[in-house]
């Protein structure tokens, strides 16, 4: 079972790592460098308050091994303002990513295959112009990416996606933890996190 389980860790796959942190200021610049150090690519990247006032979040998407990517939360834990950093795999989180398309809306009108496709994937138009059409859809990046190669066909002009954000399946109870981070003094010394080696506790609270 060792032997498997070693293997699987060594395994590269997508992993989102979400960092919890008392404010911004400089500290998405030294993040940058803690990845650009190892050489590894940070597939996508978000900013967000969080829920509770004064801590913010940072959503990071990697694709590496899970020990690289346990390390790596090791070190933006060492990082003053960092509250948490948490890793999860794409089964243990709910996650989105928002795209806008403007297409010609010449072929919009005249084509109602368009139409039934902007139907199947719940696309809506959020600007009608006489020269173009922008839709916006929200879903996994296949599901977007597949929506691009349609509508290249139809004369697509321009296209952006937002970067992923994303929700923690087994959060029970983690807005009270957050709270309690709140009230810690700045510049307190940072505790390892406790849940790294035990990633499917990390929310069990």
């Amino acid at each position: 079972m060792h032997g498997v389980a070693k293997k699987i860790t060594m395994q590269k796959q997508e992993y989102t790592i979400t960092v919890y942190t008392e404010n911004q200021i400089g500290l998405l610049n030294r993040i940058a460098i803690i990845f650009s150090r190892r050489k590894i690519n940070v597939e996508s990247l978000n900013t967000s308050p969080s829920e509770v006032d004064s801590v913010h979040r940072f959503t990071i998407v990697v694709n590496e091994t899970e020990d690289v990517v346990r390390k790596l939360c090791r070190q933006i834990e060492k990082q003053v303002e960092v509250l948490k950093a948490y890793y999860n795999t794409d089964e243990e989180i709910i996650w989105q990513e928002m795209a806008l398309y403007k297409l010609p809306t010449s072929v919009i009108a005249e084509n109602v295959k368009v139409e039934r496709l902007l139907r199947q994937y719940g696309a809506r138009a959020v600007v009608i112009r006489n020269d173009y059409t922008v839709f916006e859809t929200t879903g996994h990046r296949e599901e977007i990416d597949q929506l691009i190669r349609v509508f290249e066909k139809y004369g697509l002009i321009e296209f952006v996606r937002t970067a992923r954000i994303a929700i923690i399946k087994g959060s029970s109870k983690f807005h009270e933890k957050l709270k309690k981070f709140e009230m810690k003094e700045p510049g307190e010394s940072v505790i390892e996190n406790e849940y790294l080696s035990e990633n499917e506790k990390v929310f069990s609270m």
